[in-house]
C-alpha cells in the first residue's frame, strides 16, 4: 500500500474529490455520508482506543463495520431502512477503495458483503384537514417566530417540499408574482417549480416583509440568520404538534414528522383526483412507483372501489361452544 493512501487521506479524498468534484453530489447526500462516517469513527475511538486519524486500513475491517450497524439499531434504536442508509455511504466509500486500493480487495469485498437488512413497507402516515387546519393555527402569529414556523408549515403541507428543500430555500427561489412558485433543486440534483395556492402566497408575501435577519438569504431563517437544522425543524414542529394536540385530540395519537407534511401534500393531490404521474413530477419522485404508496394508503378510495362491486353473498354460521372438557384442553 502507497504510504499516502493511509486511511484519513483516502477518506478525505473520497469526500473533497470523488463526491463534491467528481460527482457533484448533492448537499443532502454528502450531509448523509458525512453523518455516517462521524458516527463510524466515534464508535471505533471507544471500541478501539484510537483517536480517527490514527486509525489503519486494519481497524476498519467488515466485523468492526458490522458492530457499528448493530450498535446503531440496538443502542440508538435506529430501523432497518436507517440502517441500510448508513451501510449505503459505507459502500460507495469502499467501492471507491476498491479502484484506489487493488491490493486490499480481499478486506474491501468483505465489507461490500455485508447484506442490507430486510424492512418491512409500513403504511405511509398523512394529517386529516382538521389536523392540519389545528397544526398550522398552533403557532403563536404575534411573534416573529410564530410567523415565521406558520409560514413554513403552510408551504410544507401545500406543495410537499423535502425537509432539506424547505430549510434550503432562498428568498430569491420564492416567485410571487402572477403565476407563484417557488424553485428547489431537489433529491438527484433535479430542479422543480411547485406553484403556491393564493393563501400561500399571501403569507409568503407578508413573511418577505419581515425584517431580515442577519445577511442570510435563506427564505426560513434561525434567530441568528443562518439556516434552521433538520433538528431545529423536527423540535419546532412537535412543540406545535403538542400545542395542537388540545385543540385536535387525534393528534396526540400521531407521530408528525416534517415527512408527514410531505405525505399529506401528496394524499390531497391524490384525493383530489389527480393521477400518480402527475403527483410524481409534483414531488420530484424518480419514479411514478415511488407514488404508489400514497394509492395503498387511501382507505377512502378503497372504499369508493368496494362501493362499485357485487358483494358477494355469505351466511353468518350459528356459534356452538366446545365440549367443556375440550374448551378446557384447547385452553391449554
Amino acid at each position: 500500500m502507497k504510504p499516502s493512501l493511509t486511511f484519513p487521506v483516502l477518506l478525505t479524498r473520497f469526500f473533497s474529490q470523488r463526491l463534491i468534484q467528481q460527482r457533484q453530489a448533492s448537499p443532502h447526500t454528502i450531509s448523509s455520508y458525512r453523518d455516517t462516517f462521524r458516527l463510524l469513527l466515534q464508535f471505533a475511538k471507544v471500541r478501539l482506543g484510537k483517536e480517527p486519524s490514527r486509525l489503519t486500513w486494519d481497524d476498519i475491517d467488515a466485523t468492526l463495520i458490522g458492530a457499528f450497524l448493530d450498535d446503531l439499531q440496538e443502542r440508538r434504536g435506529i430501523g432497518a431502512r436507517s440502517r441500510n442508509l448508513r451501510l449505503t455511504a459505507i459502500r460507495s466509500f469502499f467501492g471507491y477503495a476498491a479502484y484506489e486500493l487493488p491490493e486490499r480487495s480481499d478486506q474491501i469485498q468483505r465489507v461490500l458483503a455485508i447484506p442490507a437488512k430486510r424492512c418491512t413497507h409500513k403504511q405511509v402516515h398523512y394529517l386529516s384537514r382538521q389536523e392540519i387546519d389545528a397544526l398550522l393555527a398552533a403557532p403563536d402569529r404575534s411573534t416573529w417566530s410564530g410567523r415565521r414556523d406558520h409560514a413554513w408549515m403552510l408551504l410544507a403541507v401545500q406543495t410537499g417540499l423535502r425537509l432539506s428543500e424547505l430549510t434550503g430555500l432562498t428568498r430569491e427561489e420564492t416567485h410571487l408574482g402572477a403565476g407563484a412558485y417557488v424553485h428547489v433543486l431537489g433529491k438527484g440534483r433535479k430542479e422543480r417549480c411547485t406553484p403556491l395556492t393564493e393563501a400561500t402566497a399571501t403569507v409568503l408575501k407578508a413573511w418577505l416583509r419581515e425584517p431580515v435577519h442577519g445577511q442570510s438569504r435563506i427564505l426560513f431563517p434561525n434567530r441568528h440568520g443562518g439556516r434552521l437544522s433538520n433538528d431545529g425543524i423536527q423540535y419546532l414542529l412537535a412543540q406545535h404538534v403538542a400545542t395542537a394536540s388540545e385543540a385536535c385530540p387525534s393528534l396526540h395519537s400521531k407521530r408528525v414528522s416534517p415527512h408527514v407534511l410531505r405525505h399529506t401534500a401528496a394524499m390531497e393531490l391524490l384525493q383530489a383526483g389527480n393521477d400518480p404521474t402527475v403527483i410524481a413530477l409534483w414531488l420530484g419522485h424518480e419514479s411514478v412507483e415511488t407514488t404508489r404508496i400514497y394509492l395503498e394508503a387511501d382507505l377512502a378510495m378503497k372504499q369508493k372501489i368496494l362501493a362499485k362491486t357485487t358483494p358477494h353473498e355469505g351466511c353468518p354460521g350459528v356459534y356452538k361452544p366446545d365440549d367443556p372438557l375440550l374448551a378446557f384442553l384447547k385452553g391449554l
